[in-house]
């Protein structure tokens, strides 16, 4: 199962990212547990200096910056694939 994070303020590009990444979730059928991080304090722990971040299985992958979906897709596939 995959642990996406993805991590800011909650402003509309964060809630997009997250939005984004569940839509992709589910067409890829997936398996996917969600964590919405808005702790400014841990954004600098996790490595993210610009929000949205993306994390996923505790890698960033993503960060300042809203990725177009087939980008997206790919990520959470290659991360699936190596589980």
């Amino acid at each position: 199962m995959l642990t996406i994070k993805v991590v800011g303020s909650g402003c509309p590009t964060c809630e997009k990212l997250m939005q984004l990444c569940r839509e992709v979730v589910e067409e890829k059928g997936l398996e996917a547990r969600f964590v919405k991080v808005t702790d400014i304090e841990q954004f600098i722990e996790l490595g993210v200096y610009m929000t949205p971040g993306l994390i996923v299985n505790d890698k960033l992958v993503s960060s300042g910056k809203l990725p177009v979906k087939e980008t997206l897709a790919r990520w959470l596939q290659d991360a699936a694939q190596a589980e």
